[in-house]
Parts: structure tokens; sequence; C-alpha cells
């Protein structure tokens, strides 16, 4: 297997909104973070994967861009920028930034000259329809509800937003506006930045037909379509003009493609695939089912283990706190879940992202009233279920369990008024429990969640077998335990999670006896025996990973 950096490193993602205010606006910014570059060399981590930092009138959080090459003011200059890009480079952390190329704002200067006239030059640049009837061209639905066209009275057509209507999507049929974008891009690899996480990009190519469709097979219709193939590959040329790493967001993709999304010759470096993630939105009133669990991340495991690179992940700005979904946010279980749910997903094979507050065991927000949320899509779902007939109650815990605010509450750095995050009010409501799970508190208990984290990286840099052995799943038919192995010449990790809040009984497999033997334990969130058992309980959320080095 081809070694590289990325392979080797350790991600950060910074949501810049969020994690720390330097200037007391109640807003996050680029001073903020470089002000905590220190912990972060602390944490272990190797690159910060920021979100967008670029001028935007921030409809969706910064996604909806006006200028590629300009900061938005909330998060400070372009100086400030270059000074946390050297700052970062000085402690040996890299930085990549997030990259939106399907849609911008309709505020970026080549949506107004677009919408100007049917005959401006920049009208091509974005999806224009004539109507049929009087009614939209098709009746797909965009991402954060409603139509995907948009009426422009003006011109009388319709343009095509898979997001937000403030979110026109790109015409990537017209070559003038990719150059023009891939110029955009070769900017900021030349600034010096350390590569791309690519947002939404399975979403570029558009179904050529437009044909009206039934609702519920619109996804299909805009995600992934075949032909898109061609605009990743001249993405690809460009980002092989520089030594960096990129990060697809595939939603759509599934496993029996990865190879070509990410193997060795693939799009990108790596992927974010969805379908472990999505369970819990099918889950959330009943019990998490772990065996899917499981075969969802082991799918992409096996689809990729010598052939390309995962991307691992448990939480982003995007989904809910991983402890309040698929561990147990209690005051009993939290910081156990918390260990269990990080040694489960950063010992398989990739490149392990850590969410902020995440190595902190951060939960999810108990959100008063639907005026405390900040998302599009969470308050349109709300006034979906009030229109349905849904209590106010009903609808405000529905929308709490899935909202992403959950993980966009600001960064708990101390049990201050507004948690050391900033000196006054911040933009979006402060979790209550900072009281406990903070920073401060983090760093003065040897036994935290923290820790934890920066044990598992150490581990992860000290044996190769951690980074490049091959990957097999042991017991996948157990419902409880995740259990598996990473293996090359010179060791052999197994990693042992029990995923639910009862004990959980196994046997070790026939086969794998003679290596017992040698195990062992190198890692737990328990007191446990330094041996393996053959057979043994563990206890909820019991996390273990023993070594056996091949050499002896």
């Amino acid at each position: 297997m081809k070694k590289k950096w990325w392979k080797e490193a350790v991600g950060y993602q910074i949501y810049p909104r969020s994690f720390k205010d330097s200037n007391n606006d109640g807003i996050g910014d680029l001073n903020g973070i470089r002000e905590k570059l220190p912990y972060l060399k602390k944490l272990g981590i190797d690159f910060i994967w920021l979100n967008p930092v670029y001028q935007s009138p921030n409809v969706d959080n910064g996604y909806d861009i006006s200028d590629y090459q300009a900061i938005m003011a909330d998060f400070g200059t372009m100086a400030d920028f270059d000074l946390l890009l050297a700052e970062a480079h000085k402690l040996g952390i890299k930085l990549i930034m997030d990259l939106v190329v399907n849609h911008s704002s309709d505020q970026h200067e080549w949506f107004k000259e677009s919408k100007a006239s049917k005959d401006n030059p920049y009208r091509d640049y974005y999806i224009w329809k004539d109507g049929i009837q009087g009614e939209p061209p098709s009746d797909w639905q965009a991402i954060f509800g409603g139509s995907v066209w948009e009426y422009d009275e003006k011109t009388e057509q319709y343009y095509f937003h898979a997001f937000a209507k403030e979110q026109p999507d790109f015409n990537w049929e017209n070559e003038q506006l990719k150059e023009r974008l891939f110029s955009m891009i070769r900017w900021w690899l030349d600034k010096g930045i350390d590569g791309f996480r690519v947002d939404a990009i399975s979403h570029i190519r558009k179904d050529a037909h437009h044909l009206p469709a039934l609702l519920e097979n619109v996804p299909g219709r805009y995600q992934n379509i075949p032909g898109i193939e061609h605009y990743l590959e001249e993405l690809k040329q460009v980002f092989e003009e520089y030594d960096i790493m990129t990060v697809g967001e595939a939603s759509g993709v599934k496993a029996v493609e990865a190879e070509q999304w990410a193997g060795d010759d693939g799009y990108f470096n790596m992927i974010f695939e969805f379908e472990h993630i999505g369970l819990w939105k099918q889950e959330q009133e009943k019990n998490f089912d772990i065996k899917a669990f499981k075969k969802a991340l082991s799918n992409w495991q096996y689809a990729l283990d010598g052939k390309g690179w995962n991307a691992l992940y448990m939480e982003n700005h995007d989904v809910p706190r991983s402890v309040s979904v698929f561990g147990n946010d209690s005051e009993e279980y939290r910081e156990i879940s918390a260990k269990a749910l990080a040694m489960m997903y950063f010992f398989l094979q990739g490149t392990p992202f850590i969410y902020q507050g995440q190595e902190l065991g951060m939960t999810n927000m108990p959100f008063e009233s639907i005026e405390e949320i900040n998302t599009l899509d969470s308050k349109q779902l709300y006034r979906e279920l009030q229109d349905a007939g849904k209590s106010e109650e009903t609808a405000l815990a529905t929308v709490n369990a899935i909202t992403r605010d959950n993980s966009r509450t600001p960064m708990q750095w101390s049990n201050d008024q507004y948690a050391g995050f900033s000196n006054t009010e911040p933009w979006l409501r402060m979790n209550p429990n900072k009281q406990t799970i903070n920073v401060e508190a983090a760093l003065a208990d040897s036994d935290s969640v923290f820790y934890f984290y920066q044990k598992l990286i150490r581990l992860r840099k000290q044996h190769s077998a951690l980074v490049y052995g091959s990957f097999e799943e042991i017991l996948p038919e157990h419902e409880q335990l995740y259990v598996y192995t990473r293996r090359n010449e010179e060791a052999v990790f197994l990693v042992l999670v029990n995923l639910s809040e009862q004990p959980a009984s196994y046997q070790i497999p026939k086969h794998m006896k003679q290596l017992s033997e040698k195990a062992q334990l190198v890692l737990s969130n328990y007191q446990a025996a330094q041996d393996l058992p053959l057979t043994d309980t563990l206890a909820p959320f019991e996390a273990r990973t023993y070594q056996i080095d091949m050499g002896n």
C-alpha cells in the first residue's frame, strides 16, 4: 500500500462560528482558532478541516458563498487567515478548507449577472429552464424543502437550487464556468493550504431531462448521476498539480462504488460516506441497530482494503452529537460510551476526523423553543410537523433529536458564563452542561475523554498496523459487539467494543486461539486484565484493544 502523509494523519474539524470568539462579538473567528492552536497540538492532531470562512450572506452558515477569494467579516480578514495558516504550519499542523462548487450564493456577482437577462454572458453559468404550463419544470423537491425551482419574474424562467433558493446551482456543462472555478482552486492552493474537503460534490450533475418525477424518487435525479465522472476527472487533474489531500462529501455513493471515488486512482483521496451515520435517523425511536451499523462500516472497510482509503468520522457540523445518538449521554455512561465510540471508529482503516468538542464528549443541546434553533432545514421541518397537526411540544422534540444545531453550539472551554467561548452572549445558545463538560475540566482529569483520544492518536502513530494494516471483522453476527483486527507483518491488533448498554459475552473464534495466547491489552476504557480471555463478558460500552506482536 502506498504511504501518504494524509493516511498517517489525524484531522480535527473546526466550525469557525462556534469554536472561539477573540473579539467578543459572540461569533467565533480566525484569531480565536489561532489562539487555540496549542490546544490542538496537545491533543495530537495533524491537520485542521476548516468549515467555510469565505464572504457570504450566511443564509446557510457560509455554504452560500458570494466571493470565493474574500473572508467573511464575521471571521476576520485575509491577513488573519494568512497568519492562522502560517502559525499552524509552524506547529506542524496542516490546514484544509471547505470547497463549495456545486452552488454559489444568489449574491455572487456571477449570479447577479446571470439573472440580469437571458442573453447575459453569465446566464449559462447557472441552470435556467422554462416552466411547463405555468408550473415549475419538474416537481422535484430541494434538500432543504420546497421546490428545486425558483421563479424569476424579470426573465420569466426558473433557476435550479438543490439546497436553499439562495444557493443557485452551477451549470457544470459550461466550460468557462469550470475554468473560473479551477482558477479559484489554484489561487487557494498557491496560497499554501494543504487541501480541500469538497462539499456536496455528488450533486454537480443533474438528470439531463429534468422531467417530472415521483417525489420519492427525487434525490436520485440530482445526486451521483451517470456522467458525473467526466466533471470529477477534470477536478482531479487540477488537484493532482499539488501535493494535497482531498476529501469528497459524497451522499448517494454506495460501498460498491467506493474504489471509483476513493480508490488509489479515484477522484478523491477519500470520501465521507453516509451509510453508517444515516442509520440513527431511522432508529431514533427504536433500539440502535448495531448489526446494521457494523455492516455499513465494514462494507466500506472491505470495499477499500488495499485499494483505497476511507475518511473515518462519527460527528460533523451536519449531524447530532454521537454520544447522544450512538452512545448514552447520561451522567453514568457519557464518558464511557464516548470512549467506546472513539476506539470503535479510530482504529478502522482510514484517516480519522475528530469534530470540535467530540474529544470532550460534548452532547446534544436541550433547545427549549424553535426560536433558539438556527438551521434552515430544522425550521422547515418544524413548520411541516405543525402543518401535519403535531403539537408544538412534539414538533420541537422531533427537531431537537435531529437538528444540526446540536453540533453547532459553542465550544465549551471552561465553566464560565459563556464557557470561555466569549465574554458576550454567543450567536447560538450555550449548552447548560458546560459546567461539567469543558476543556479545563478535561485537562485536569487524567481519565477524561480528551486524554483517551490523545492515547488513541499516539497508539495509531506508533504502530503501522493501525494505519496500513488489513481489516477483518470478527463475530459479524454479534448483536452488541463490534470486533475486528488490523494486521500487518509486524503486529495484529484486536479491537473489541460493546456498543450497547447491556453486558455482552463473546467467544474468540478457534482460528484465533493461538494469537490470543500472545495478546496483551494496550488500551481500555475500563480496568481489564492484561491477557485476552477466550471467553469473556464486556461491561456496558466497554472497549478494549489488544496487541499481538508477530515478531515473537
